[in-house]
């Protein structure tokens, strides 16, 4: 976030008003944002939706969703109320012209009112397929001609492969520019994912070690105890590859891997990431197999309730070839980085959720100690934990205490809750602030969208190509496939996973 910018006088228009995303986070966001004295006095929300309400019935609607998934508890009944005034309710159908004569209609209303122009930002909070629809609409109806007001929100899928993900940014380019643009993505938004960069460039301690000559291999790990539930229409023609690793997960590789940039500004900060992108090994099709494994759950119990299998679940597909479960070694061919594997796998129905990086440093060039001193001898090792822990640890060899010399490993521990007394904001507060301030550092530029889509083609395409026969091949409340062990055994390592209060 720019920390002298003001957030000037905003409009939210959000699509998609009604569904999940707006009452478990976009509303809990924004409701945050107004506690904490970040919003402008002079701003409204438009809610949008199919369904037919009042103001009244959306605000309770809302309301029910602060309550259930604010991270402060239940709202303060003045506080809302004050919140509430500036939210209103537009029935509508995104599909015909007089639903953006009323937007335009209300817009103007508020500029009048306030005797100002607003920056207004629209909200996709949709599906996919009403993306092209509601931009190509905006247009028509010249509400995307103030370029320097307007933006458009867009989560992600952000394309469905290479080829889509082209055609929806050469879509979006031909209304808006890409400063108008924020290609969304939550996990660029969390706290401990920001202190990444934080971590590397304002420490003069890491960054000289922070290459080939000094770490032997970085993994990522993003794993979930849920499995897809009521999600299986969704996740059935995605997978895991697509909905965690062409954006999430790559995202946090170029975040540990990228080159220091000039300065914090936006552009800059992005090509840095989009340098990593680029340098990575491509995938020739006879490589897949040996650098990607994938996984589908199948039942077994979870904290002691029997849960189902992938093919199971409510709407599944009983012949799925869909997975649950990726894994993939990546390589970074430039300076820094070649001959360093980058391990990254996700999956669900896993023993524990959580999100870790950990990049574990070469062993000592000689060690001076008796074999019989390090019982527990382990490279060093740093850990940052995104969630549900948030911290960085660094693990390092000490003397335990005693007359004889005997080395342990120790851990040297950053904890949020430890060090701040203040709660960390959600990720989403942080980037719809963005948002309002034209900040674009933590959003997806298109470049970058479709180079990490290019780099997973290969791999997209074998798996679909080719049915796993092994399916389901991991059962819940286990760490996933034995293929995915295998994957990262065969260098001479093996996946991480920090302790659930953190020790050994």
């Amino acid at each position: 976030m720019s920390p002298n910018k003001k957030v000037q006088p905003t409009i939210f228009v959000i699509f998609g008003g009604t569904g999940d995303l707006n009452a478990r986070k976009l509303t809990p966001a924004l409701y945050h944002l107004f506690l904490d004295g970040q919003l402008p006095e002079q701003f409204a929300i438009i809610g949008t939706g199919r369904t037919p309400l009042s103001d009244e019935q959306f605000r309770t609607r809302l309301l029910d969703g602060i309550n259930q998934f604010s991270r402060t508890g239940k709202a303060d009944k003045k506080a809302w109320s004050d919140f509430a005034e500036h939210m209103v309710y537009q029935a509508s159908d995104v599909q015909e012209a007089t639903t953006y004569q009323q937007f335009s209609k209300r817009i103007k209303g508020y500029e009048k009112d306030w005797d100002t122009e607003a920056n207004v930002i629209y909200y996709l909070a949709v599906a996919p397929e009403f993306f092209p629809v509601i931009a190509g609409n905006l247009a028509k109806s010249s509400l995307t001609a103030d370029a320097e007001r307007t933006r458009i929100v867009i989560e992600k899928p952000f394309g469905h492969d290479l080829e889509s993900s082209r055609e929806l940014n050469k879509l979006l380019g031909q209304i808006f520019t890409e400063r108008q643009i924020y290609r969304i993505d939550h996990y660029l938004g969390k706290e401990t994912v920001q202190n990444i960069m934080a971590f590397r460039f304002a420490n003069a301690l890491f960054e000289p070690l922070w290459n080939r000559n000094y770490i032997d291999h970085v993994q990522i790990s993003v794993t979930e105890q849920l499995g897809v539930g009521e999600r299986s229409g969704y996740y059935d023609g995605a997978g895991a590859l697509r909905d965690m690793i062409q954006n999430h997960l790559l995202q946090l590789l170029c975040l540990v891997a990228m080159e220091p940039p000039v300065d914090f500004t936006a552009d800059e900060v992005r090509n840095r990431k989009v340098d990593v992108l680029r340098a990575m090994r491509r995938f020739a099709p006879e490589d897949v197999r040996e650098s990607a494994v994938r996984g589908q759950y199948g039942d077994g119990w979870m904290e002691g309730k029997q849960v189902p299998g992938y093919r199971e679940e409510p709407g599944a597909n009983p012949t799925s070839n869909t997975e649950t479960f990726a894994a993939v070694k990546f390589f970074v061919d430039n300076w820094r980085w070649q001959g360093v594997p980058f391990y990254v796998r996700t999956g669900k129905r896993l023993h524990r959720s959580a999100s870790i990086i950990t990049v574990q440093f070469k062993d000592v060039p000689h060690c001076i100690f008796p074999a019989e001193t390090a019982e527990s001898w382990q490279q060093n090792r740093l850990i940052i934990s995104i969630q549900p822990e948030m911290s960085i640890r660094l693990q390092v060899q000490a003397k335990r205490p005693g007359l004889d010399m005997m080395l342990n490993t120790v851990d040297m521990v950053f904890d949020y809750k430890g060090t701040y007394t203040s709660q960390a904001p959600e990720a989403y507060e942080t980037l719809l602030l963005d948002t309002m301030l034209g900040d674009q550092t933590l959003f997806m530029r298109g470049d970058q969208v479709e180079a990490a889509w290019d780099l997973i083609m290969p791999i997209l395409n074998s798996w679909q190509g080719r049915a796993s026969q092994s399916f389901p091949n991991y059962s819940a409340d286990s760490w996933g496939p034995e293929v995915a062990e295998a994957l990262i055994a065969r260098d001479g390592f093996h996946w991480f996973t920090l302790p659930l209060n953190g020790k050994h």
